[in-house]
C-alpha cells in the first residue's frame, strides 16, 4: 500500500498514536457555508465545543495542494478569508492537489479523509442528498455514494430539507448506510426537528452509538458510514410556518430563475438567510455546535471501548 499524502498536525498525531477520542471537521462551512467576518469565529467555536466534550478537533482541507487533518489557526484563518479555496468533493482531491490549491473538504471528501487517518467520528451540520426533481435532472449528492463506503460515524441534523428528504432516506436504505436517530425515531429536516418521516432505530446515549460502531467493526459485514441524526429541540427549530414559507418561496424562485446544478443549494440557503433576518443562520450555528458536541461524546465513548 502507498504511503497516504495526508499530513496530520501534531496533536491529531499524537491522539491517534494514543488511541484518544478524535472528531473531523469539515472545512466548506468555513469557507463557503457561513458568512464573513462570523464564519471564523464559529469556527473556533466548533473545534473549542469538541475540545470542552472530550475529544481532539480535526479539521480538514487543503492548503497550497497538501490535505491536512488537523488545520492550526492560521490554516483555519486562511480558509476563512481567501476568495481562491475551491469545494473539494472525493473526485477533485487528486487535481486539487496537482493544483496546488486551497480547498475546503465536503461532507463526502472529509468522511473519506477521516477514515483513511483512523478517525472513527465526523460532525457536520446536515448531509447532502437527493434533489427535488432529481428523476428529470439526477441530481443527488456526492455524500451518499460515500458513506455507502466509508466506515465511520457521522453526526448530522439529518438532511437540508430544502432537498427531497423522502427520497434522500430511499437512497441511504438502498446504499446500506446505517441510520438512528439519537433519542428519537423521527428523522430531522436540519431547521426544523421533524421532517416528518420516521426511524427504524434510535440511541439514547453516546455510549450506545459507540457501541453500534464498535459492534459493526467486529462483525466485520458492513462497512459503511452510520449516521447519527441529532434533531434540535422544538425550542430551538426555526419557526416551522416561517420554514415552511420560506422553502416556497425559495422553490419559486429557483423556477422562476431557472437555477439549476451547484447553484441551487446556494441560492435556497441565500434566501433562508434573507428572508428570515438571520434566524435561519443563528439555527445553522446551534445545529454544529450541537453535533459538535454529541461527536465528542460519541468518540470518547468510543475510545473506551477500544
Amino acid at each position: 500500500m502507498p504511503e497516504l499524502s495526508i499530513r496530520l498536525s501534531d496533536e491529531v498525531r499524537s491522539a491517534l498514536a494514543a488511541k484518544q477520542p478524535v472528531v473531523a471537521l469539515e472545512s466548506t462551512i468555513i469557507s463557503h457555508g457561513l458568512p464573513r467576518p462570523d464564519n471564523l469565529r464559529i469556527a473556533r467555536e466548533i473545534e473549542q465545543t469538541v475540545r470542552d466534550n472530550g475529544a481532539v478537533p480535526a479539521t480538514i482541507g487543503m492548503l497550497d495542494g497538501q490535505l491536512w487533518a488537523g488545520l492550526d489557526d492560521e490554516a483555519l484563518k486562511r480558509l476563512a478569508t481567501s476568495e481562491d479555496v475551491v469545494k473539494l468533493s472525493v473526485r477533485d482531491l487528486g487535481i486539487a492537489a496537482a493544483s496546488s490549491a486551497d480547498g475546503a473538504t465536503t461532507v463526502a471528501s472529509t468522511s473519506a479523509i477521516a477514515a483513511a487517518m483512523g478517525i472513527k467520528v465526523f460532525a457536520t451540520g446536515g448531509l447532502g442528498g437527493v434533489h427535488r426533481e432529481a428523476a428529470q435532472t439526477f441530481d443527488e449528492s456526492a455524500d451518499l455514494v460515500t458513506l455507502a463506503q466509508t466506515p465511520i460515524v457521522v453526526v448530522s441534523a439529518g438532511v437540508k430539507s430544502i432537498l427531497d428528504v423522502g427520497a434522500t432516506l430511499e437512497r441511504l436504505e438502498t446504499l446500506g448506510v446505517g441510520l438512528v436517530g439519537y433519542q428519537t425515531k423521527r428523522f430531522p429536516g436540519f431547521f426544523i426537528t421533524d421532517s416528518g418521516f420516521s426511524l427504524d432505530w434510535q440511541v439514547d446515549s453516546a455510549e450506545q452509538a459507540a457501541q453500534a460502531l464498535k459492534a459493526q467493526e467486529q462483525q466485520g459485514v458492513h462497512h459503511a458510514a452510520l449516521v447519527v441524526a441529532n434533531p434540535l429541540p422544538e425550542s430551538e427549530q426555526l419557526d416551522t410556518a416561517l420554514h415552511d414559507r420560506v422553502l416556497a418561496e425559495g422553490l419559486s424562485i429557483v423556477e422562476r430563475d431557472r437555477v439549476s446544478g451547484k447553484q441551487v443549494t446556494p441560492v435556497l440557503l441565500g434566501h433562508f438567510h434573507s428572508a428570515t433576518e438571520g434566524k435561519s443562520l443563528e439555527v445553522n450555528v446551534r445545529i454544529i455546535l450541537r453535533n459538535a458536541a454529541l461527536a465528542a461524546q460519541i468518540a470518547a465513548a468510543y475510545a473506551k471501548l477500544a
